[in-house]
């Protein structure tokens, strides 16, 4: 199963089943978003300086300012506070960046989030058990990750900052997403060559829209024919099919541009992502 992880899973804390699901080799590869990847860490850290806004539907624009003011950044109910978490999970990663910089060495965003996990650096600073952290559980295994668009997350944010003041010297210190595609399309290849692999899709975005595209890619452009298509294809989604929507494209608009087949087994779920995923991966799971 390759998964993809949009919307704001991490911090709906999804940890709380994927993990088990990794650390049970039911995942074999994921992609996800670069706020779901540092999510997941802020929470590992900073959960007890979290705060729940259940009312969150009914605050005014100056209940949000004054959240800004207090430095606790709004996901839906839950505030994310700037420094306990942000500023200290950047603090642990610009070493990684600057070391690797100037060792003239160059990794993926998902691989400088597994050293400052593996260094065990931050385990003083848990504020969850950490077989809840999904992340955690994808470095020990050192899980095949892809994480298209990583710019567009806070840490990506922190990296162009410290680019532009040239703590870090080469921009290209940490791999693209160019790169992320090209690493994808050799792993598909290579993986799908001993067994199938299917697609499942959580929430919509470039998680889902980026690897997706491997195969037309390994098809058309590098006429790698014999290459499998992607053996089923689910999503859970509640977005609505209209030029306007965010990734709310049916299964079937799919085979049109040779991301699945005619046969393809096809599902889609509309629902909320954060309360079916934990109960698909608990069904699975046996609990």
């Amino acid at each position: 199963m390759f998964i993809t992880i949009g919307g704001a899973m991490s911090t709906a804390e999804l940890g709380l089943s994927l993990a088990e699901m990794i650390r049970q080799d039911k995942i074999h590869g994921i992609c996800c978003t670069g706020a779901n990847l540092e999510e997941d860490v802020f929470n590992l850290v900073a959960h007890d300086f979290y705060e729940r806004v259940p009312h969150y539907r009914d605050l005014t624009p100056a209940d949000e300012a004054k959240l800004l003011s207090r430095h606790m950044n709004r996901v839906t109910d839950t505030c994310i506070p700037e420094m306990e978490a942000m500023r200290r999970i950047e603090n642990e990663v610009l070493k990684e960046w600057v070391r690797a910089d100037q060792a003239g060495e160059r990794f993926f965003p998902h691989q400088f989030m597994y050293k400052i996990l593996l260094s065990g650096d931050l385990k003083k600073s848990y504020q969850i058990d950490p077989k809840d952290s999904w992340l955690l559980a994808a470095a020990e295994k050192n899980l095949p990750m892809f994480v298209p668009g990583w710019e567009d997350s806070t840490l990506g944010n922190m990296y162009a900052g410290h680019c532009i003041s040239q703590d870090v010297k080469k921009i290209h210190t940490v791999r693209t997403g160019i790169e992320y595609m090209m690493e994808l399309a050799e792993w598909y290849t290579k993986t799908t060559e001993k067994t199938p692999l299917g697609f499942f899709q959580i929430a919509g975005g470039i998680a889902g829209d980026f690897p997706i595209c491997v195969v037309p890619m390994l098809h058309q452009d590098l006429q790698r024919e014999h290459v499998p298509l992607w053996a089923y294809f689910c999503q859970i989604s509640d977005s609505t099919t209209s030029y306007g929507s965010y990734s709310g494209a049916v299964p079937n608009e799919k085979i049109t541009w040779g991301k699945l087949g005619e046969t393809t087994p096809k599902f889609i779920i509309e629902s909320d992502a954060s309360i079916v995923a934990p109960l698909i991966f608990a069904y699975v799971l046996g609990w």
